[in-house]
């Protein structure tokens, strides 16, 4: 009987030390297909599809503090006048993470870390530049978006290239 007991009070205790948590990190989930799927519209400048990942009210903070958001419109307008300047645009395959986080409040962020790549038109010179955008999702839209990026290198470019037309 005293075996018995031990035996059911060791069950309960591992019992008691298991968790029923979610998950709070993910290498796969339809947030982060929907951030792939976003990337490959940008890749095709189809702005149509581009837009359909985004909330109407969507705020857009790309190397900004929290408060200088744009909207998505001025967003697409800014990635046209990328595509103006620069070619054979592409996020590096082998430099690609994904990750989706649940806060602490229940919201849902995809993360990504990677390298864009493209050759400015002006002098065909190749780019890569680290890149790091995280986005809260709201009902399978982007709500909130954030990207940090150091674009100095291409600013002293344009800058060198800028001062030599005059």
């Amino acid at each position: 009987m005293k075996k018995i007991m031990i035996l059911l009070l060791a069950i309960g205790f591992f019992a008691a030390c298991t968790t029923n948590e979610p998950v709070r990190y993910a290498s796969s989930s339809p947030e982060i297909d929907t951030v792939k799927k976003l990337f490959q519209s940008y890749l095709e400048q189809d702005w149509d599809s581009y837009k359909l990942y985004y909330a109407d009210t969507a705020k857009i903070h790309w190397n900004v503090p929290q408060n200088q958001g744009v909207s998505f419109n001025q967003i697409i307008e800014a990635n046209k006048e990328t595509f103006s300047i620069f070619s054979n645009i592409r996020f590096a395959p082998d430099h690609d993470f994904f990750e989706m986080v649940i806060t602490d409040d229940g919201e849902k962020w995809v993360n990504y870390w990677g390298v864009w790549e493209a050759t400015l038109n002006a002098n065909g010179q190749r780019f890569e530049m680290p890149l790091h955008l995280t986005s809260q999702f709201i009902d399978g839209k982007v709500v909130v978006e954030h990207g940090y990026y150091d674009v100095s290198q291409i600013a002293l470019v344009m800058g060198e290239l800028s001062a030599q037309s005059e």
